[in-house]
């Protein structure tokens, strides 16, 4: 059976990914905190950014189960392949 290639992440990458939601999410804070107007609009706001970001985490683990599943399932398929391509024996003749 053939292993694929597991993409790796490196250390930067995961540090890069980290910081970037850091400071975006930070940013739309700062934002609604100096906005000019009045709390419950912020508060709406933000409201609305904690749903935006809870969806999002959300939908990343949905697509990453769904890639492992989809994984799983062929990784399944490709050992009875090989099985079956194991116990094939082309010069047998049937009589």
């Amino acid at each position: 059976m053939t292993k694929p290639i597991q993409p790796t992440h490196t250390t930067a990458f995961y540090v890069q990914a980290v910081l970037s939601f850091a400071v975006s999410l930070s940013s739309v804070v700062i934002a609604l905190i100096y906005l000019p107007v009045q709390g419950w609009v912020r508060a709406f706001l933000g409201l609305g950014l904690l749903y935006v970001v809870t969806s999002t985490v959300t939908l990343c683990k949905v697509v990453r189960d769904r890639q492992e599943l989809s994984e799983v399932t062929n990784r399944v398929d490709q050992a009875r392949l090989d099985k079956l391509l194991a116990e094939h024996d082309p010069f047998k003749v049937n009589t």
